[in-house]
């Protein structure tokens, strides 16, 4: 359709403006003029979860399904970490980038451990790292994608797919905020992993000459208890971060995809973070020396008293329940040594178990002796001694009668 007149044009054009305002902002940007977002997030997606127990503590569209650019790495590190071995030594797959991807660096041809690709693939999301992990450790690039699918079903990743290994924007390759955090939960749980994502700089030793690489995640320059994990942007996901860090002996897991700017992304996380810490608090059910268990001491009228072994702290949230359960003997015997383990400490929060301490003897107790061991065998026999005493006593009577007829027939 043609329009002749100008005035026509200028009304089209701002109809258009009006219309085309609501689909330019995220779906967060409006839940916090609905005042569903006091922390301020930028992202569109988000969440945040406690690494211990797996709960979402807050989020935004967390199950939405969308692209997440490089953060498909920890997926394809989570496969590498299962299907080979970090000391193994690989050559370097020919790779061709497109303009402005990141990459680790690699030489095609170049000998490297799986050890250092990790670490390239994490500190510099490189995606020549991803690309010959991929094919050193599944043979091809489908049969490794494959194995990363097979991979996030078994996780229970059920907003998740890949495409590639690499996360270039791709139909069929995505995840969501909650899916991200679980596969990060399950990464941190390994050692070599949490190693990696924790590391501001490193030496690549397996290569020839020797290199050092830095991580290009500013998040761990934030504050001093980062500890992770992934940067990712590509134009269709825009900034994505999955964080974690690790204060008051909580580690909490923070994810923002859509972000609208590399700073913000970074932002976001830290803001979910540091909410996060201050939702818990140390409470200390269980103090050092505390008697929690007195059991008497057979043979004597005394007891024992059972006392924790050392204190328990644990952190819980507000209004989390916070229970504690003794398992400790109703009676003891000597000879028992002072500090010896008698039973145990249970602390649970909400229901879920937080810690064990160890119940130990507050005071020597010494073996019991003859007399102590007699009268408790009389008091707890009374009947059978009643009974051998009737017994004893018809027996007596009975053979004094005897002698008494015997004396009167001579």
């Amino acid at each position: 359709m043609r329009l002749r007149r100008p005035g026509a044009l200028l009304v089209v054009a701002a109809l258009l403006a009006l219309a085309a305002t609501p689909a330019a902002a995220s779906p967060g940007r409006d839940s916090r003029k609905q005042g569903a977002d006091p922390l301020g997030i930028e992202a569109r997606s988000w969440a945040l979860m406690d690494a211990e127990t797996g709960e979402l503590l807050t989020s935004h569209a967390a199950r939405q399904k969308l692209p997440i650019a490089s953060t498909t790495k920890l997926m394809t590190a989570w496969v590498t970490l299962h299907e080979a071995r970090l000391s193994q030594i690989v050559r370097a797959r020919r790779y061709i980038p497109e303009y402005g991807e990141s990459l680790m660096g690699l030489r095609t041809g170049q000998r490297i451990s799986i050890h250092d690709l990790l670490y390239g693939l994490i500190l510099r999301s490189g995606n020549d790292a991803a690309h010959t992990l991929a094919i050193e450790v599944g043979g091809s690039i489908p049969r490794f994608v494959s194995q990363m699918n097979r991979d996030a079903r078994a996780m229970g990743l059920t907003d998740t797919h890949y495409a590639n290994p690499v996360g270039l924007d791709q139909k069929g390759n995505y995840s969501s905020a909650a899916d991200l955090a679980t596969l990060t939960r399950h990464l941190l749980a390994i050692p070599a992993f949490a190693k990696i994502a924790d590391t501001r700089e490193v030496e690549l030793r397996s290569v020839r000459p020797r290199r050092r690489i830095a991580t290009i995640n500013e998040l761990l320059e934030m504050a001093p208890w980062v500890n992770g994990v992934k940067t990712g942007h590509t134009f269709g996901a825009l900034y994505v971060l999955v964080g974690s860090g690790r204060r008051k002996g909580k580690e909490l897991i923070a994810v923002a995809i859509g972000a609208p700017s590399d700073e913000y992304r970074f932002s976001d996380d830290l803001k979910l973070l540091e909410y996060g810490f201050t939702l818990y608090r140390h409470r200390t059910p269980v103090h050092a020396g505390e008697q929690l268990a007195l059991p008497t001491i057979r043979y004597t009228d005394g007891s024992l008293p059972l006392r924790a072994a050392h204190g328990l702290t644990v952190d819980t949230r507000r209004g989390e329940h916070l229970g504690v359960q003794v398992r400790a003997p109703h009676q003891v015997e000597g000879p028992i040594r002072r500090g010896a383990k008698l039973g145990r400490a249970s602390v649970f929060v909400a229901g879920r178990p937080a810690g064990t301490v160890a119940l130990e003897a507050g005071r020597a107790v010494p073996k019991a002796g003859f007399l102590d061991r007699s009268r408790e065998w009389v008091e707890d026999h009374p009947v059978p001694i009643v009974v051998a005493l009737f017994v004893i006593l018809m027996v007596g009577v009975s053979l004094y009668r005897r002698r008494g007829r015997g004396s009167t027939a001579t």
